[in-house]
């Protein structure tokens, strides 16, 4: 089933909303509720959820512990994904002590940089490699996923070193250049600079300036 990407970006928020309200004890939530808390249309809550199955009742709502066990089910991993950091630097600390990266869906198992004061130590209880060695230990552990957080200037040629391992399947890059790999991987950009220009349009757009 093809499903639009901003639909999967919904699905997760409603998958965050109902993780809270399960945890403080609600049971029924209505689409006007998640609408409102989020900032979607209450039309628009309705549709995605439908697009997995009616699993709510017109006038009732949505059982929050069904709703949410229904779309931890949507998003679960048939496995832990096996993940690699490339680029230890302030981005890369601040993702390592992110504790969304450390869950029962994927976990980082290598870190790759030049720094000589991190090579080869264990940073946050993971290893630390050179970037060089990066072809190598992403085969030899089976990484499927990898997170980028480097200068633009070398993107390149990590993601050719990271392509040539032949495991990796998806990139998640915060370089803010695009990358060429493979058809094989899928490559996802986070580019900080071009998501504050957006809020900075919409800004101005609100303030009729």
């Amino acid at each position: 089933m093809k499903v639009a990407e901003p639909t999967v970006e919904r699905l997760v928020q409603y998958y965050r909303l109902l993780e809270q309200l399960h945890e403080e004890g609600r049971k029924v939530v209505s689409s006007q509720d998640i609408g409102e808390i989020l900032a979607f249309k209450a039309s628009q809550v309705r549709k995605d959820l439908s697009y997995f199955g009616e699993i709510g009742k017109r006038g009732v709502g949505y059982h929050v512990d069904k709703l949410f066990e229904h779309i931890r089910a949507i998003l679960s991993s048939p496995r832990v994904w096996r993940m690699a950091l490339v680029g230890v630097g302030h981005l890369g600390e601040a993702l390592l002590g992110y504790n969304a990266l450390r869950s029962e869906k994927f976990g980082i198992c290598a870190l790759f940089d030049v720094d000589p004061e991190k090579v080869g130590k264990e940073i946050g209880g993971i290893p630390c490699f050179h970037v060089e060695e990066m072809t190598d230990v992403l085969r030899e552990q089976n990484v499927e996923v990898v997170i980028l957080t480097v200068p633009a200037h070398v993107a390149q040629s990590c993601v050719d070193k990271i392509a040539k391992s032949e495991t990796v399947k998806g990139i998640l890059t915060f370089a803010p250049i695009p990358v060429v790999v493979p058809d094989r991987i899928l490559v996802y950009s986070v580019d900080i600079s071009v998501e504050l220009e957006k809020l900075l349009f919409y800004l101005k757009q609100a303030n009729g300036d």
